[in-house]
């Protein structure tokens, strides 16, 4: 019996929630408190950036999570791998939450936050292809724009747990208790949503898509080798796209939590950005859905166009507002940075999606998405406060205009790709094997990906 595409669209949702509840959670954490407490030899400053070099590591092992549950995906199918993913991430987040200080067992402790860094890595960098791709190939073509943006909605979820977590945490707990062990609650929570998003993708079907695919698919199935000989441009294309995206979103949450806290306040602003960060958070749940409707009724790329513009535009505002230490404007700083975000987060799921054939469409999706990480989310908050430079005098123009020549590399990649809104999935580029011949071994609709899709508006 098949599965009503609802659940489907809910198991992705709450799946990736939780998968990356995990994987801000040490985001935030390494912005508050992992400088002191697994760094305690260095200044401030220099702890902060060195928590975030291990939390920049995470995103290095994201591709080859992406290679690893990408070949298996397209060979044994996504459910799997999405469950495969979801375990691995919980378990590394919880060992987070039991791991002893610097000051308890030495530099063993950095050592092991750097190995459950890596297992949150490994494991995200699988998870994104997945969840998107159940949507995606659940879902009919009129209407997969808003059905494939809930999985993105997901990641905005994540991130509202996870800051909203430590936002109750920092209000009703002293500086030094939460210094102390508060910080390892959130962590130790995952357990507990681990298994609802385990429950749930349980009892969720096969893509129907991958299914008709599979049996097509050559013995000696290798997605990667497929990817890199017939889907090269499509992968340098998503890697484009994904810069601004990935830069603007830790540029607004990430940076923003450290900018107030290190410089421009004091750690008494804390509550103050993570309830900015909780409200921004909630908006752009609501406002993702919204987006991937509206880019099957205009296309992805305007929408994605806008957003590279707008985020480059508003990075300039950005620092301003939030060095203010105005309750009011640092919540419009973010909120507007977010929702400059979604426009182009909303349609991606989709336009990544239809650039690649189903037989290779999980690997391809993932790698073009998580090498970019490497480039963008992983090295964004170090050069940020690399730029920022000096605490009692920040550079907040240097990082605005590293935000532009992302966005102007976006628009880019934007701009040569082609308009893929209401195509089908059924593409492929299968390779021919000695039983086949040119004319029989390619299914409908077309012999090329690109042939298919229509001309850019």
């Amino acid at each position: 019996m098949k599965t009503p595409l609802v659940k489907v669209i809910f198991a992705s949702l709450i799946g990736t929630a939780v998968e990356w509840y995990d994987f801000f959670l040490y985001g935030s954490a390494a912005a508050l408190v992992f400088g002191t407490l697994f760094f305690p030899t260095s200044e401030p400053a220099t702890g902060t950036l060195l928590a975030f070099g291990t939390y920049a590591l995470g995103f290095v092992a994201r591709p080859l999570g992406g290679i690893v549950f990408g070949h298996f995906g397209d060979r044994v199918g996504r459910k799997k791998m999405l469950v495969v993913s979801l375990m691995m991430m919980g378990l590394a987040t919880i060992a987070i939450g039991l791991l002893p200080t610097y000051g308890t067992i030495g530099v063993a402790a950095p050592i092991l936050l750097l190995v459950c860094r890596l297992a949150q890595g490994f494991a995200v960098g699988g998870e994104w292809g997945g969840a998107v791709l159940m949507a995606a190939e659940h879902g009919d073509d009129s209407r997969r724009g808003f059905w494939s943006s809930w999985p993105q909605a997901g990641v905005a979820l994540g991130n509202l747990l996870a800051t909203a977590v430590l936002w109750v945490l920092a209000a009703v707990q002293s500086e030094e208790a939460f210094n102390a062990w508060g910080w390892r609650i959130p962590f130790l929570l995952s357990a507990v949503l681990v298994m609802v998003g385990l429950w749930v993708r349980l009892s969720v079907e096969e893509s129907p898509l991958f299914l008709a695919a599979r049996s097509a698919m050559p013995a000696r199935h290798q997605p990667l080798l497929e990817v890199v000989r017939r889907y090269p441009r499509e992968v340098l294309l998503a890697m484009g796209m994904r810069l601004a995206e990935n830069i603007a979103y830790y540029l607004f949450t990430v940076i923003s939590i450290t900018y107030l806290t290190t410089f421009a306040g004091t750690s008494a602003d804390r509550g103050m950005i993570l309830s900015a960060l909780v409200i921004g958070s909630v908006v752009q749940f609501f406002v993702i859905p919204l987006v991937g409707a509206l880019s099957d009724r205009v296309g992805r790329r305007p929408l994605y166009l806008a957003g590279a513009v707008g985020v480059a535009i508003w990075s300039f505002v950005f620092f301003g507002l939030i060095g203010s230490r105005s309750e009011g404007w640092i919540i419009v700083a973010v909120v507007v940075g977010l929702l400059l975000h979604a426009l182009m987060y909303a349609p991606q799921a989709a336009f990544f999606s239809e650039l690649f054939g189903t037989s290779v469409r999980y690997t391809g999706a993932s790698v073009g998405y998580q090498l970019a990480s490497i480039f963008a989310g992983a090295l964004a908050p170090i050069i940020a406060l690399r730029l920022l430079g000096d605490t009692d005098n920040p550079n907040t123009t240097a990082v605005a205009i590293y935000m532009t020549v992302a966005s102007v590399l976006t628009i880019a990649a934007v701009l040569a790709a082609r308009e893929t809104a209401r195509t089908s999935l059924t593409h492929d580029r299968v390779p021919p094997t000695p039983s086949t011949t040119n004319d029989d071994h390619l299914p409908a609709p077309s012999p090329s990906n690109d042939d298919q899709l229509p001309a850019a508006p």
